[in-house]
C-alpha cells in the first residue's frame, strides 16, 4: 500500500478529529484514519478507471462573503460557517418540514420526525439569512416530504420576493401525481424545478428503498409537471444489490421523458444513522465504478470518459456531463467541460457562479418552445434549413444532463472535501452548515449537527 496524501477526519465512534491518509492499493484508493481510543479504520473511496491521481482538479480557493462562525475547535465543529471554509454557497437547503409521507430504509434527513414545522417568519428570517450569505446561489426547498405543506406556494413566493431566481422543490412526488391544483400553485407562485425521487423502474427497487411500489405516481408526477411547464430531475439513490443494474435503464427512460425531465441526477447512497461496522467495498458505490457502470449498461452510447469533475465542489465529490439529444432520442455529448487533466488552478468564485448558472439554466423548463413546424421525430438541428434562431431554440429544448454526487458518511469524511463543499443547509438558527456534516452521524447513530 502507498500513501497518496494526508488529510483529517473524524473517528467514527467518538467523532473526534484525527489524521487520515489517502493510500492506494493497486486500483483501489482508501481513506485509512486511526483513533487513539477506538483503534484504525479503512474504507474505500475509489477504484479504478479514472485514475485517482487524474482526476483531482486544482483549485484557488475562497473564503464565503460571511461567515457567521469565528474558529475556535476548528472543521467541521465551527460550521456557520466559519472562515476556514473554502467555497461560497451554490446551493442552500431550506428544510420546511420534517414531517414525511414515506418511511425509507436510507433517509440522509431522518425524515418522520414529530417537530413543528418552521412558521412563516421563521422562514422569512432563513431566506434574509440566505440572501446576505450565499448572495446570488440556488435554492431548494426539502424536507421530510415538503409537499406535506399546504402553504409550501407561498414559500416559494416568499423566496423569490428575497431575490432568489432558481428555486427547486426535492420531494417524493406524491402529491403532485395527485394533486393538478397544487402543481399550479407552486408554478404561478414560481418554482422552477422538482428534484424527484426516482430510484429504479421496477416495483421490487421501490418496496425495497422506499417501502411500496411508486412506479406509477412517480411517472405520474413526471407527467403533471410537464402539464405545468416544470422542469425535472430524477434522482436515483443507488443501493448496491438493489438498483445497480438498473442505472443504463434509467438513464434511458430519463431520455425518454425529455424534455420535461431536464436530467438525472445519481446518489450512491450513504452510510448515516446507526452503522456500526465499516461499510465494506462490496457497500459502496464510487464515482468510477459508476461512471463504468453507465458506460456498460449504456452499451456505449455514454462513457466514462464523457464525464468531468466539477468546477465547484471538490472534484472527489461529484461529476457531469453534458448532452444534445438527437434524433430518437440519441445523446451528442456537448463540448465545454474543462479537461479533468488542466492543470490551470480555477478561481473557486469562478467555478461556483458557473456552476449556479449551470444548474438554473439546465434543470429549468426551457423557457421557449421548439417552433411548430420542428417538432416531429425527424427533426434534426443539422437540418440545412434551420436557422440560426431555431436551432438555439432546439439546443435549449434538447439539452440532457447526467451527473453525480457522492455524498460522505463518518466512514469515508474528509475535512478537505467537507471545506470544499457549496451545498449548504440551513440550521434553524440561521446559520449554514456543508450537506455532509449536518447529515453526520456516529457509528451508533449519534448526529454531529441535526
Amino acid at each position: 500500500m502507498t500513501i497518496l496524501d494526508k488529510t483529517l477526519s473524524l473517528c467514527p465512534v467518538c467523532l473526534r478529529r484525527i489524521p487520515a491518509q489517502r493510500v492506494g492499493a493497486g486500483e483501489k484508493v482508501y481513506l485509512v484514519k486511526s483513533c487513539p481510543d477506538h483503534g484504525s479504520f479503512k474504507t474505500l473511496i475509489w477504484d479504478g478507471s479514472p485514475a485517482f491521481q487524474s482526476w483531482k482538479r486544482p483549485k484557488i480557493h475562497t473564503t464565503p462573503p460571511v461567515t457567521y462562525r469565528s474558529m475556535e475547535a476548528g472543521c467541521p465543529f465551527d460550521c456557520g460557517l466559519c472562515p476556514d471554509h473554502r467555497q461560497r454557497s451554490c446551493t442552500i437547503i431550506l428544510e420546511v418540514t420534517s414531517r414525511c409521507n414515506l418511511s425509507c430504509s436510507f433517509c440522509y434527513a431522518d425524515a418522520g420526525g414529530s417537530p413543528a414545522d418552521p412558521d412563516l417568519e421563521t422562514l422569512k428570517g432563513w431566506f434574509r439569512s440566505a440572501a446576505e450569505a450565499g448572495g446570488k446561489c440556488n435554492v431548494q426547498l426539502s424536507g421530510g416530504e415538503p409537499t406535506l405543506r399546504d402553504d409550501l406556494p407561498e414559500i416559494v413566493a416568499m423566496g423569490r420576493k428575497y431575490g432568489f431566481t432558481f428555486i427547486q422543490l426535492n420531494t417524493n412526488g406524491i402529491r403532485l401525481a395527485r394533486d393538478a391544483g397544487f402543481l399550479r400553485n407552486l408554478k404561478a407562485a414560481g418554482l422552477d424545478s422538482i428534484f424527484l425521487q426516482f430510484d429504479g423502474l421496477t416495483p421490487q427497487t421501490h418496496e425495497k428503498i422506499r417501502g411500496r411500489n411508486l412506479v406509477a405516481e412517480k411517472l405520474a408526477a413526471v407527467s403533471a409537471c410537464g402539464d405545468h411547464d416544470i422542469g425535472v430531475v430524477l434522482v436515483p439513490t443507488l443501493v448496491p444489490g438493489v438498483n445497480g443494474d438498473e442505472i443504463g435503464a434509467l438513464i434511458v427512460k430519463a431520455m425518454a421523458l425529455s424534455p420535461v425531465v431536464r436530467g438525472i441526477h445519481f446518489q450512491p447512497v450513504s452510510y448515516f444513522g446507526r452503522f456500526p461496522k465499516a461499510p465494506s467495498d462490496e457497500d459502496r458505490i464510487t464515482l468510477p465504478r459508476l461512471m463504468r457502470a453507465i458506460e456498460s449498461q449504456t452499451r456505449g452510447f455514454m462513457k466514462a470518459e464523457d464525464f468531468k469533475p466539477p468546477g465547484c465542489e471538490n472534484a472527489l465529490c461529484s461529476f457531469h456531463a453534458s448532452y444534445l439529444l438527437m434524433e430518437n432520442k440519441t445523446p451528442k455529448l456537448l463540448g465545454g467541460n474543462r479537461s479533468c487533466c488542466d492543470e490551470t488552478p480555477e478561481p473557486a468564485e469562478e467555478g461556483a457562479a458557473r456552476a449556479i448558472a449551470r444548474v438554473a439554466g439546465q434543470w429549468s423548463a426551457p423557457a421557449d418552445p421548439l417552433p411548430v413546424a420542428h417538432r416531429n421525430p425527424g427533426f434534426q438541428p443539422a437540418d440545412p434549413v434551420l436557422s440560426l434562431d431555431d436551432f438555439l431554440l432546439y439546443a435549449r429544448q434538447n439539452t440532457f444532463s447526467v451527473s453525480a454526487m457522492a455524498f460522505q458518511d463518518v466512514w469515508n469524511l474528509d475535512l478537505e472535501r467537507l471545506r470544499d463543499c457549496c451545498i449548504h443547509i440551513m440550521k434553524p438558527n440561521g446559520d449554514l452548515v456543508p450537506f455532509c456534516a449536518y447529515n453526520l452521524t456516529a457509528a451508533d447513530g449519534r448526529s454531529l449537527y441535526r
